[in-house]
């Protein structure tokens, strides 16, 4: 009879997600070589030729593949015992790793933290800025917990298998200008179609925001945008509407209470909103996890019942 063995075959299990030995050492803190040599050690175990070399790299054979398949079942079954565990011991102990985009971080994961430290002091919570994009395999592979994602009206995420996707919040997204700008003098909302000449910023190409700055202009502007400016930081695209004019279509989280040298309007053409998702691996949260989850859960309702502490939902100036 083989014995296999567990951390062995999360690092073929992690080769199978990440693609590369480089990947899978810079995820888990490992040389590549060590990586290597602990999957060939799993070979002789296992009695198969798990790896093969493809260009400068290697691949999974079909033994491999095979076998991978199986360590995500067994994974998953040792984190539901681990789990069923923590829950008999009664006290919450252990570690939640989260991840979200920086408005989330910045909202709800960093108050949340706060209050797991007083309410739950025997668990340790790391939090690390990060798009459900970057989260995805280690979220998959249990080295990041949950994660908090958005989606926009009109631009859907991909729902992989194997994940579960809980809404926390809801909110509309604004129209951010010079106070100076000659359709912000007015006060009231102002349509897409109108800024077909504006310089834009948005965040990087690829993410999300940027998808739906583009998408929006396109479909209810009929226009292309010139997204001159790109930040993921939604600082910095303020900074850029405050000091150069441009025009941000941004999330009421990321804005502020008040700012004289901002203008935040309306949408004309029709009302346009961002959601965020919790997103977390299937299958039963050990105690530590489903805690920090429902103190999450409870900020994010505290952000709905509370409309002061979401200051762009504030008529704006």
């Amino acid at each position: 009879m083989v014995t296999l063995d567990l951390r062995r075959l999360r690092l073929l299990r992690e080769l199978e997600e990440r693609g590369t030995l480089g990947a899978v050492a810079l995820a888990l803190g490992y040389s590549p070589s060590s990586v290597s040599q602990q999957l060939s050690v799993l070979e002789k175990e296992v009695g198969a030729r798990l790896l093969e070399k493809a260009g400068r790299g290697v691949r999974l054979t079909d033994a491999g593949r095979l076998l991978a398949q199986h360590a995500r079942v067994l994974l998953t079954a040792a984190e539901a015992a681990s789990a069923d565990l923590a829950a008999l011991a009664g006290e919450v102990r252990g570690t939640v790793r989260a991840g979200g985009l920086q408005s989330a971080a910045r909202r709800l994961l960093v108050p949340a933290v706060a209050r797991m430290m007083v309410e739950h002091p025997h668990v340790r919570t790391e939090v690390s800025e990060l798009e459900l994009e970057q989260a995805l395999p280690g979220l998959r592979l249990g080295a990041v917990d949950l994660v908090i994602s958005d989606e926009y009206d009109g631009h859907p995420r991909p729902r992989p298998a194997g994940l579960r996707f809980t809404l926390l919040h809801e909110e509309p997204l604004k129209l951010v200008l010079s106070p100076g700008h000659r359709l912000a003098k007015h006060g009231g909302p102002i349509a897409l179609s109108t800024l077909r000449e504006e310089v834009w910023v948005a965040s990087d190409a690829g993410t999300g925001h940027h998808d739906m700055v583009v998408g929006s202009c396109r479909s209810i502007g009929g226009y292309e945008p010139d997204v001159r400016h790109r930040s993921s930081d939604a600082d910095v695209q303020l900074e850029l509407v405050r000091t150069t004019g441009a025009v941000a279509l941004l999330p009421a989280l990321t804005l502020p209470a008040a700012d004289p040298a901002l203008a935040i309007r309306d949408i004309a053409e029709e009302k346009l909103g961002r959601r965020l998702v919790a997103v977390l691996r299937d299958g039963p949260a050990a105690p530590a996890l489903a805690a920090f989850l429902a103190v999450v859960a409870d900020q994010a309702r505290n952000l709905e019942q509370n409309p002061t502490t979401n200051p762009a939902l504030d008529t704006p100036t």
